[in-house]
C-alpha cells in the first residue's frame, strides 16, 4: 500500500500526523476508516437531493453540508492509509476497502450534485468518468507501470471543485435564488474527468509500447 498511495502535500503536514498517531491509538482499523468515506460521500448525497424539496435559506444550508461531507469523504481517503502504513495496522483485505468506497464516494457525490443541479445524466455521466479515471490507474498498475495518478481532475480536483461549487451554490442561492455555480462546477468537473481519462490512457499505452520487449 505504502508504494500505491496518492502522492498528497498533506499527508507531510503536523496536524495530520498527529491526528493520524491520535486515530492509530483508538480501535478504529483503516478498513473501517475507508468505510466511512461511503457514509461522508451518503450525508452529501443526502442533502444534494433534499435541496430539491426545500426553499432557499434550507437548501443553502444543505449545500453547506454536502460541501462539508465532501472534505470529511476526503479526510477518510487520507487518514486510511496514514493509520494503515505509519501506524502499522495494515489488514489483509485493505486493498479492497481501499479502493471499493471510492468508488462508491464517487457515484454518491457526483449523481447527488446533478439531482440538485436538475442534470441527473451529466452527474452520472461525471460518476462513470470518476470510475474511469480509477479504472485505468488499476490497469496501470497491473500491467507493472505503477499507479498514474495525474490529473488535472483526480480525486482531489474534483471533490475542491464539487465544494467549491457547493459553497458558492449556498451563497448563490441565498442571494440570487439559482445555483448555478454548482452546475458549472459539475460541467467542469466532467470535462476535466474525461480529460483525465484519456491522458491516463495515452500515457499507458506510451508506456505499453516503450516497455522493453514490446
Amino acid at each position: 500500500m505504502n508504494d500505491t498511495r496518492r502522492p498528497l502535500a498533506s499527508r507531510d503536514t503536523g496536524w495530520a500526523h498527529r491526528i493520524a498517531r491520535w486515530l492509530s491509538g483508538t480501535s478504529l482499523t483503516p478498513n473501517r476508516i475507508s468505510q466511512g468515506s461511503i457514509l461522508f460521500a451518503a450525508i452529501a448525497f443526502a442533502a444534494f437531493s433534499i435541496t430539491l424539496l426545500t426553499g432557499p435559506s434550507l437548501s443553502g444550508g444543505l449545500f453547506l453540508l454536502a460541501a462539508l461531507a465532501c472534505q470529511f469523504r476526503l479526510l477518510c481517503n487520507l487518514f486510511d492509509g496514514m493509520v494503515a502504513v505509519e501506524g502499522g495496522k495494515s489488514e489483509p483485505d485493505g486493498p479492497f476497502w481501499n479502493e471499493a468506497p471510492d468508488r462508491a464516494a464517487d457515484l454518491l457525490i457526483l449523481t447527488g450534485a446533478g439531482l440538485a443541479t436538475g442534470n441527473p445524466a451529466l452527474g452520472l455521466a461525471a460518476s462513470a468518468l470518476a470510475i474511469a479515471t480509477a479504472y485505468v490507474r488499476e490497469l496501470g498498475r497491473a500491467e507493472g507501470l505503477g499507479s498514474d495518478f495525474s490529473g488535472p481532475f483526480a480525486k482531489p480536483q474534483r471533490m475542491a471543485a464539487i465544494t467549491a461549487g457547493a459553497v458558492l451554490a449556498a451563497l448563490e442561492i441565498w442571494t440570487n435564488g439559482t445555483h448555478y455555480a454548482l452546475l458549472l462546477a459539475l460541467w467542469i468537473t466532467a470535462l476535466g474527468t474525461g480529460f483525465t481519462v484519456l491522458r491516463r490512457s495515452a500515457r499507458m499505452i506510451v508506456a505499453l509500447n516503450e516497455r522493453p520487449g514490446s
